[in-house]
């Protein structure tokens, strides 16, 4: 069975009705906040709605069991340059449709993303296209019980619930990894965001921590950050981590920006890049084409992890009853650069 197989119907008072107990008037009446109602009877209804994924339509009267030409995009951020690149590539196939992509931010934060799903699923779009594979149990049901096309994109390592686009994080840490050892660096500083929230960061890492361990080699020093991708942090955490420990030979930045920074800072000081010290990044962002030197980095595949996800929803929004390959995976291209070893 493939994950679009387990998409049940979607929802409807009927089902909140049943799950709660409660006749479908007083379930409207608790979800539209109207009428006299327990509060007792409220708190089961909204539990049972909750459990469920059942999000109220907002479309009124004749055109409520339609979907409008909508395709909710749910992202991190659009300060990070990754993300409009992925925009880039869905805008470019619903170009070609009826259909209107509507962003949705959510700073990486788990419940502000359930917040968002739950507005845009209000008003039944065609589909959503949303990053990630980690959402809140709330989110996650909502997501499988909209009877909608679902694409989740940048990551495949996980299961998701309908169809997913991008890369293996695991697969470009350790294809990073690799690079680094073969060049013969041996004390290697990591440098990024903080991950309990940044899943795939955490991945990239945990890929890149295991291919290290494999060439008999650890990370010898750590520095996180929080808050957006920024050329300032990768100078700041670049000078914390040299200045403490001046045996690295070796830099791994969690992304292009921090590693921007932190090149500028190694040149700044006179530090040979890459004789002295090797550098790295991640996402391939077209900033790199201005720096002094080329950042070591690796492609993520941005604009086709958009345009696959928007030919997924634009196929099934369609109606069309061929199949479409929903487990899509671009495999990350590591760009040498001129900050790695040959």
């Amino acid at each position: 069975m493939s994950p679009s197989d387990d998409i049940r119907h979607a929802l409807t008072l009927r089902d909140v009705s049943e799950a709660s107990g409660v006749s479908e008037m007083t379930v409207s009446r608790v979800l539209r906040n109207k009428g006299d109602v327990s509060a007792a009877t409220r708190e089961k209804v909204k539990a049972a709605a909750k459990s469920l994924g059942y999000v109220p339509n907002k479309i009124a009267g004749a055109l409520a069991s339609q979907r409008v030409n909508l395709v909710a995009v749910v992202i991190p951020s659009m300060s990070n340059m990754v993300f409009p690149d992925v925009m880039t590539g869905i805008s470019e196939v619903l170009d070609e449709t009826d259909l209107q992509p509507v962003v949705g931010l959510t700073n990486y934060l788990p419940e502000k993303e359930e917040a968002v799903l739950y507005e845009m699923l209000s008003w039944r779009p065609s589909g959503v296209i949303v990053a990630g594979l980690e959402h809140t149990d709330a989110a996650r049901a909502m997501l499988r019980n909209s009877g909608i096309p679902v694409v989740e994109i940048m990551d495949v390592d996980g299961t998701p619930i309908d169809a997913m686009v991008g890369i293996s994080h695991r697969r470009a840490g350790r294809k990073m990894a690799n690079a680094i050892a073969k060049a013969g660096y041996k004390n290697i500083g990591f440098l990024g965001t903080k991950m309990p929230l940044d899943h795939r960061a955490r991945k990239r890492f945990e890929g890149f921590t295991e291919a290290l361990a494999k060439h008999g080699l650890e990370v010898a020093d750590q520095e996180f950050y929080s808050g957006g991708s920024a050329l300032a942090k990768g100078r700041e955490m670049t000078k914390a981590m040299l200045e403490r420990s001046p045996e690295l030979d070796f830099l791994y930045f969690s992304n292009d920006m921090i590693g921007a920074g932190g090149l500028l800072y190694c040149l700044e000081q006179g530090i040979d890049v890459p004789g002295q010290i090797g550098l790295a990044g991640f996402n391939g962002v077209e900033l790199l084409d201005g720096l002094p030197q080329r950042l070591a980095t690796m492609d993520a595949g941005r604009i086709e992890t958009g345009r696959a996800a928007a030919q997924i929803i634009a196929h099934k929004a369609a109606g069309n009853t061929d199949e479409i390959e929903t487990r899509v995976e671009f495999s990350p291209k590591l760009q040498r650069g001129e900050t790695l070893k040959r």
